[in-house]
């Protein structure tokens, strides 16, 4: 708890998953995806990582001269990387951008992001793949941000950093078998307990399935015997309608008829 900070001074994708950097256990397939990772940044881009910053959420139609155009004015641009899509050549919405002076950098660090630029709110970050030890893309389930909606948020970067943790005092856990607090280890070589449980999750499922389907099938038997008592009562009070609409017209011609006898005597 000591050494908590907002920003993760270290990328581990199990923290990195976690609102506050406190879980103990991957909570998605992709943080154990990240966990089991090897990545190694990429050798062929070039460049003083320390003096660039990676520039997310564009506009699909921005160009580099555009980035310049908007950069420019916080210094001295050394080198503009718009990242496209190899086959298509389209943008990708994001890019790198390399100042010749750290003075520029932390400007434009500074205000340029949540800048709009074609109808695009962009964002605005010092380029991590290299200098951020540990670092995990998100394509193999690390980075930072992510959609509420996926339910696969990562925290600690600069657009969602960690909360800090509520103080709880470090209590013994039996409910879930942790039986001392000493943490798990989760490294790459725990592999066989996470696949040990998914062998024994699918056969439990196996298990369970002669069970659901029958439930489903009372189920299904009850829906269909509720569907065909509602479906009873209906043609019943239709019938009940019909009946009535009958005898009022009946009781109409009757008078009807009276009112001709009465006028021809």
């Amino acid at each position: 708890m000591a050494d908590w900070a907002p920003i993760a001074k270290e990328y581990d994708p199990l923290k990195a998953g976690s609102i506050d950097g406190t879980d103990e256990e991957p909570h998605d397939r992709a943080i154990w995806r990240a966990m089991l990772a090897r990545y190694v940044p990429n050798k062929g881009v070039t460049g003083d990582p320390h003096l660039t910053l990676f520039v997310a959420r564009l506009n699909l139609q921005t160009t580099e001269e555009k980035l310049k155009e908007v950069f420019s004015r916080y210094g001295d641009i050394r080198k503009i990387r718009l990242v496209r899509d190899l086959v298509t050549g389209f943008s990708k919405g994001y890019a790198f951008i390399e100042y010749k002076e750290e003075r520029a950098l932390l400007k434009a660090h500074r205000d340029a992001n949540r800048l709009v630029i074609d109808q695009h709110e962009i964002f605005v970050d010092f380029e991590l793949e290299r200098t951020l030890k540990g670092w995990i893309p998100r394509r193999l389930g690390g980075g930072f941000g992510g959609k509420k909606e996926s339910g696969q948020l990562r925290f600690g970067g600069r657009d969602r950093p960690f909360r800090k943790p509520i103080n709880l005092p470090n209590t013994k856990n039996d409910f879930y078998g942790e039986g001392s607090s000493e943490k798990r280890n989760w490294s790459r070589e725990g592999t066989r307990d996470w696949r040990t449980r998914e062998r024994d999750h699918e056969r439990s499922r196996d298990k369970r399935w002669p069970e659901r389907e029958r439930s489903w099938a009372w189920g299904d038997s009850e829906r269909e015997r509720d569907s065909r008592e509602e479906r009873s009562r209906g043609r019943e009070r239709k019938d009940r309608d019909r009946k009535d609409r009958d005898r009022d017209r009946s009781r109409e011609r009757d008078a009807k008829k009276q009112r001709d006898d009465d006028k021809h005597r």
